[in-house]
Parts: C-alpha cells; structure tokens; sequence
C-alpha cells in the first residue's frame, strides 16, 4: 500500500492547491475502519488464536500464511463478517490438526471472539463531530460491505446512522456497485467522493466508476484489502487522520 502522504485535489480546475472544495458535495462514508476500528478486534482475535493453537512444529508466520489463504478462499465463496471469520478460524484448526474440530474447541474459539460476535464499536477519534460538521454542507451517505444484519447491528451501536442520507449495505464493493450507487441516486460522479480506508473496496473501485476519492490510511487494514493507489491520480485526496476531512470539505 501507498504511504499516507497528504495531497489535495478539486472538482474545481481553477481551485488553488489545498482549497476546500465547494459545498453541496455527495461524500459517501465506508464503515468499517474508517468510522470505527474493525480490523484491530479481528486482529486481536488472531493473537490470541495463535497462543491457544500452541502447533508443535509451525510458527506463527506460516500459521497466519495458512489463515490467510482460508480467509480470502471463505470471502469469495462466503463474502466476509464475523460468521465467515469464525468459520475460517475453525477450518484452519482442521487443517492444521487433520481432523475435524471438537465440540470443544468450537466453543473456545467462539470464546476467543466475544467482541466480534458481541459486535461492538469503537469510533476512531473525531468521527461523531467530524460528521456533524459536514452534514452541515454537503450530503453524507454510507456503503458497506459485509454481512446485511451485521452491519446494521454495528451501525445501529454506532449512533451514526443520523448522520446519513442513506445507507447502504452491500455484498462486495465493485465498480458495478458505484455505477449502480450513481445511477440509481442520481449523483454527479465529478461531485461525488468515496471516502475510505481499503484501496480495494474504496478508492480504486469507485475512481474507475467516474468518482473522486479520499483515501484515510488505517494501519490495521485487512491484508486482503491491500492495493496500490497511483500516486498520479489527482482524484485521489490523501489524508493522515478522519478530522483533516474538515480542512477540505
């Protein structure tokens, strides 16, 4: 992935470098770690995964290797969520010990994942007042991607979904799934800005679609949604933190 330098652009070809752009732009949120941390509980589930596995001859670098791979194999077949989360956990059990996972062992990996299960929410700093400040000038909307009831769960717990002309809860983010977004609210692409954290699911996707971007790095990132962002592209807007938003919209 890119390093999160800043840089700014603008619909506007006469705006100066650095100017906010104008009000009365559609900026569309994704959720997870971008809104509030995600990727950090799933992140601490797998420590604690790895300490209880205890494997005789692998160590921990070729462990998660192995999780990985399930993982990404689980999102296409499965999509993504705690549910699919659980079930790669338990298929790397298996994989690892050639056999199918106890009754027991199910119990104590479910053990290990309360907080995701529980789906609680961390907002990530200034996020409620950044929102505040902002649907004050522009329209605010919401894609993410996962499991229907589990992100309305977390976005129910969040207390954001005030902030938000709509909301929208998808299966994958694709640049089919912008060009519909587009088409069937009928936003201006030049206008419209995906604001994220993935380079996968955010930027890239809805930059082929016609829109502009905001790309806010979050270190814990899911390394499936690792990707390059073309240091070129003047559509994109790098930021380092959620509250720089307010210096340019």
């Amino acid at each position: 992935m890119t390093s999160p330098t800043t840089r700014s652009t603008s619909t506007d070809p006469t705006a100066t470098p650095n100017a906010p752009v104008p009000p009365g732009q559609v900026l569309i949120f994704d959720a997870d770690d971008t809104l509030w941390e995600m990727n950090q509980l799933f992140e601490r589930v797998i420590e604690d995964y790895l300490d209880w596995l205890e494997h005789p001859t692998l160590d921990r670098t070729a462990i998660r290797r192995i999780l990985d791979d399930i993982e990404a194999a689980n999102a296409v077949a499965h999509g993504y969520g705690s549910k699919v989360f659980l079930r790669s956990l338990g298929e790397c059990l298996e994989h690892l010990r050639a056999r199918p996972a106890t009754a027991r062992e199910r119990a104590e990996i479910d053990e290990l994942a309360v907080a995701l299960i529980e789906h609680r929410v961390e907002l990530l700093p200034g996020v409620a007042q950044t929102l505040d400040t902002l649907g004050r000038r522009h329209q605010l909307r919401l894609l993410t991607k996962g499991d229907l009831e589990e992100q309305q769960r977390k976005i129910d717990v969040s207390n954001l979904a005030h902030h938000f002309a709509g909301i929208h809860i998808v299966a994958e983010k694709r640049v089919d799934t912008y060009v519909e977004l587009t088409a069937t609210h009928a936003l201006e692409p030049a206008r419209t800005w995906m604001i994220g954290n993935s380079p996968k699911s955010d930027i890239n996707p809805a930059r082929q679609a016609g829109m502009n971007a905001v790309f806010i790095p979050n270190q814990h990132t899911w390394v499936l949604e690792h990707d390059e962002v073309d240091p070129a592209d003047t559509g994109v807007l790098r930021l380092d933190a959620f509250t720089d938003l307010l210096d340019h919209f």
